[in-house]
């Protein structure tokens, strides 16, 4: 993604664009993707950027509040910032940790129990979790 375009999504998302924020976003936003916040440092850090950790966390909580993109938590200690913004579904693979999307029409959601009166569904989101099969002994 061009500086050009990077800019406008910011400015699209009502994010003022630092020269740190466009940075990141130019990680993130480079392809559909999922990265954690510790990927995204590394990637900061192969580019010889100098984006502190803290500024990292703080920008990637922006994006997420403002809907630059979105949050995808696979358990407790991991979270990963999606590019995609629409409404899909997430395939965890527990062997390689890595997140793949599932388009929302490839799932079917029924049986949702009756919200309180002063909540609305907002949205609902599948995360699957799995690990490779164990090779059968042949022997």
């Amino acid at each position: 993604m061009q500086r050009a375009d990077i800019l406008v999504e910011l400015n699209k998302h009502g994010i003022l664009p630092t020269a740190q924020r466009i940075e990141i976003a130019g990680i993130l936003l480079e392809k559909p993707q999922h990265l954690s916040a510790d990927q995204v440092i590394d990637r900061l850090r192969l580019s010889g950027s100098g984006v502190s950790k803290a500024t990292v966390y703080n920008t990637l909580n922006l994006f997420c509040e403002r809907g630059l993109v979105s949050e995808c938590l696979v358990d407790p200690e991991r979270r990963f910032y999606d590019s995609t913004t629409e409404p899909h579904h997430h395939f965890y693979n527990l062997d390689t940790g890595e997140l793949t999307d599932i388009p929302h029409q490839n799932i079917q959601i029924s049986g949702l129990p009756d919200l309180p009166e002063d909540f609305y569904l907002d949205g609902v989101e599948v995360v699957i979790k799995g690990r490779g099969r164990a090779p059968r002994d042949l022997t």
